[in-house]
Parts: structure tokens; C-alpha cells; sequence
């Protein structure tokens, strides 16, 4: 199963260069962080998904700032929902951010979780929390993908990690795409899923189209499904 994580900062950059970046990748599912939002903006991720070949899964409905996209040769997709997230934090949270959600949805017997954390550490670390506790109730493989906004030694992703594992912990910055310095996008995996490969892509396609680089993981699950449940009383 191929995965792709792509922040595409609300498509305000080059629409068509992202579509022919997924294009190119040809993903099973698609995990987007920054949709297009507004009066419009379903429409235009529906446009952006016709174009990539994809169907919308989940947009809107309380996933706010997160959205899934998946090829038709995996769909129906399964136990589709929206976790919302507590609008609590710092006065820059709230002007610039707002309230955010996260996607969990099971595609062809995984259970895809599309994230976009806080830039306010503290709402980071609460908002993490919840996604654990929430996965707790969910059983089956795992790939956590998105935008955690936090380097690999920040806290949110050494509490992520007591639950999922980093599909690649010496993976390419990500972040900004012109020059990337940072690594603040990734993909969590749960026990029983074997990664096959992962990839962080860049070219001067993918520099045109966000401001992120996307992310890319082939995995294989292989568990028997049970509750992730280690580590969420933290």
C-alpha cells in the first residue's frame, strides 16, 4: 500500500504542479494537511482530486485543517470519522489557526490517521493526547501520517512514539520545500506494519507546489487487529 502525506497549503501555490506531483507518486491514499478552506473550498479539493486521479474520502465535516483522498482501486473506505480538536491554546493559535481535526478512516485493512498539529506546543501535546486516546478505541494496523509542526526530539513525537514508530527516524527534512531545514512531516506506523520504503520528494516540480515537501511510504500490514492501547494514559 503506497501513502503520500502533502501539506498543500490551501493550494494558493501551484495547483496544477501538485495534482502532477500526486500524479506522479500515484498513491493509494492521499493524507492532506492545509485543504483549500472556505466557501469554495471543496470544490477545489474535489478539482484537485479529479485531477490527481483520487476521490475525496473525507473534507469538511469538522476535519478543518486535515483531508483524505484516496485512489478507487482501494475505496469503499471503512469506519470513516472526524476527531475534533479542543480550540484551546495561545492567543497566535487561535488568530492564525483555529480549530482543527483529524481524519481516521480504514483503507484496505489499515487504519489511515491524517493529522495536522498545533504551532503552540502546549495544544500540540493536548491534541496528541486525544488522537492517542482515540486510537485506543480503534483496532487494526496503523499508519499515522501529517504535519506534526515539531522536530523528532519534540515531546509530541516521543509521546506518539510510546504507541507508533517513525517509518523512517533518519528521514529527509520536509520543511520549508525552497531550502528544508526542518523534519516536521512524517509517517507512524503501529506494530505488524513493515515499511517497505519511504521517501521524502523534491525537484523543482515539488518546490512550485506547497511549501512542504510530501512524504511518500509503501508499508505491508501484516497484524492481527487489536486496540493500540500502550502509552495513552500518559
Amino acid at each position: 500500500m503506497r501513502l503520500m502525506s502533502y501539506n498543500l497549503l490551501r493550494l494558493t501555490l501551484d495547483r496544477a504542479a501538485a495534482a502532477e506531483v500526486v500524479r506522479g507518486v500515484d498513491p493509494d491514499v492521499l493524507a492532506v494537511q492545509e485543504p483549500p478552506r472556505g466557501p469554495w473550498g471543496r470544490a477545489r479539493l474535489r478539482r484537485f482530486a479529479r485531477d490527481s486521479g483520487l476521490r475525496v474520502v473525507l473534507a469538511g465535516r469538522g476535519a478543518r485543517t486535515t483531508a483524505l483522498l484516496a485512489a478507487p482501486r482501494v475505496l469503499p473506505a471503512r469506519e470513516v470519522e472526524v476527531l475534533r480538536l479542543p480550540w484551546r491554546g495561545s492567543r497566535v493559535v487561535r488568530r492564525w489557526w483555529g480549530r482543527r481535526g483529524v481524519v481516521l478512516a480504514r483503507l484496505a485493512g489499515v487504519d489511515v490517521v491524517v493529522v495536522h498539529l498545533a504551532l503552540d506546543a502546549t495544544e500540540r501535546l493536548r491534541h496528541a493526547r486525544r488522537v492517542l486516546a482515540r486510537l485506543a478505541q480503534r483496532a487494526g494496523p496503523t499508519v499515522l501520517l501529517g504535519d506534526l509542526n515539531e522536530p523528532p526530539s519534540g515531546p509530541v513525537v516521543e509521546l506518539l512514539g510510546e504507541v507508533l514508530r517513525d517509518a523512517a527516524p533518519d528521514g529527509a527534512p520536509t520543511f520549508p520545500a525552497r531550502g528544508p531545514v526542518h523534519r516536521i512531516d512524517y509517517a507512524l506506523v503501529s506494530e505488524g506494519v513493515v515499511v517497505r520504503r519511504l521517501e521524502v520528494l523534491d525537484g523543482p516540480l515539488v518546490r512550485r507546489a506547497s511549501d512542504h515537501l510530501p512524504v511518500v511510504v509503501e508499508v505491508e500490514a501484516r497484524a492481527p487487529e487489536r486496540p493500540l492501547s500502550r502509552g495513552v494514559t500518559r
